[in-house]
């Protein structure tokens, strides 16, 4: 057994590395959710993976009829209905059925973006790293921070960074309406 403290791979790789179709998914993934590399993607596919590993043995298991099965089932279903990436009355099944895109769409940089806080994708990744945005009072500086469903409405731009205030170049202008328009 290693030291516990080394930080190791949390992903692994293809095992065909040159496989066209699948390049081509991934690259367009990564443009269309603004990732730096492909090694964001294949952690965010190794995440889906040990939560599809999961609920395949724990449907075994319930097969099976073992006690723990169902206590273990609700929550890791609980998990993912908390991150908004289930509904709150889903079962097993409903996680088989998870795609890639569902993990990525709850990235704080696609959330910060889907908001309409920035002009691109980029840009969201440019404004969390850089300290700009804070979910509930709180600075988070990760990309890949997953959003609670709850966490949602608190996304906004940082108190303390210049982009809280309404002149900012970079801010977006959000444009409202006046009735009879």
């Amino acid at each position: 057994m290693g030291y516990p403290g080394k930080n190791r791979k949390t992903y692994e790789r293809p095992l065909k590395p040159w496989e066209a179709t699948r390049m081509a998914e991934e690259v367009a993934l990564i443009k269309d959710f603004g990732l730096r590399n492909k090694r964001e993607f294949w952690k965010t596919q190794s995440v889906l993976r040990k939560y599809r590993r999961v609920a395949r043995g724990l449907l075994a298991s319930k097969a099976r009829g073992e006690a723990r099965a169902e206590a273990d089932a609700k929550a890791i279903v609980d998990r993912l209905s908390k991150y908004g990436m289930l509904k709150d009355e889903s079962d097993l099944d409903a996680i088989l059925s998870l795609k890639i895109n569902d993990f990525l769409e709850r990235r704080l940089q696609t959330q910060v973006y889907r908001q309409g806080l920035s002009h691109s994708i980029r840009q969201a990744r440019q404004f969390i790293v850089h300290g700009h945005i804070q979910i509930s009072g709180r600075k988070v500086t990760v990309p890949g921070y997953l959003v609670r469903r709850g966490e949602e409405m608190t996304i906004e731009y940082y108190s303390g960074s210049p982009m809280s205030k309404e002149g900012h170049p970079e801010r977006m202008v959000r444009i409202v309406k006046a009735e009879g328009s």
